[in-house]
């Protein structure tokens, strides 16, 4: 298969027409669920200012996320919950979420990028970028749309259970957010595996 050159430094570009790009958000809290994002820009429609979501400002991820909205061809957001992250474990459970955000998608790509250093079965050809969301606008965007997507639904649940400053932390494990959960107890959207739920639960 002829390639061609990326724009982006060492990442070189299938020759195909349709590329999705692949990424994820939530491997690391102890809440909510784990989020993925595919999307497949247009080639002709491009969108300046993309980049790893976590270096962008709110602000700019929410103006980001609304242009990938508007011009990409097509988006899917694939999700494991928290009872599958448990069950399987969250490289597993990340691994499955991928695969629903492709499969989600409304045309099928040629080519998948995934940020990290593996893939999921896919029904198509696909490579593992390491550190794919600074260096491949597909998984940029994807990485935007799954970060915006996740961080809405923490400001949601925070919203039901304002004690454990979801909004704040976003489920990852600080110290405000343990001291929460050692106060307030586990609830149901708490991955149980993960350790220091299962201090709390007695389990350990």
């Amino acid at each position: 298969m002829a390639k061609e050159k990326s724009v982006f430094p060492e990442v070189i570009y299938p020759n195909v027409s349709l590329i999705a790009g692949v990424d994820e958000v939530g491997r690391g809290p102890l809440v909510g669920d784990v989020v993925t994002a595919a999307v497949i820009l247009d080639k002709n429609n491009p969108i300046e200012g993309l980049a790893d979501s976590k270096k962008l400002s709110e602000k700019k991820l929410a103006h980001l996320f609304d242009e990938i909205q508007a011009k990409a061809l097509s988006i899917s957001v694939g999700r494991a919950s928290p009872s599958e992250i448990d069950d399987i474990n969250i490289l597993h459970a990340t691994m499955l979420a991928m695969q629903r955000a492709v499969q989600g998608l409304s045309i099928q790509p040629d080519f998948v990028f995934i940020d990290g250093n593996r893939c999921p079965d896919l029904a198509m050809p696909c490579e593992a970028i390491v550190k794919g969301d600074a260096r491949v606008s597909e998984i940029s965007a994807a990485s935007i749309i799954a970060k915006v997507t996740r961080d809405r639904e923490m400001v949601e649940l925070d919203k039901r259970f304002p004690d454990y400053g979801f909004a704040q932390h976003k489920g990852y494990p600080t110290k405000a957010h343990f001291e929460a959960l050692e106060k307030f107890g586990v609830i149901a959207e708490y991955r149980k595996s993960f350790k220091p739920v299962k201090k709390v639960l007695g389990l350990l």
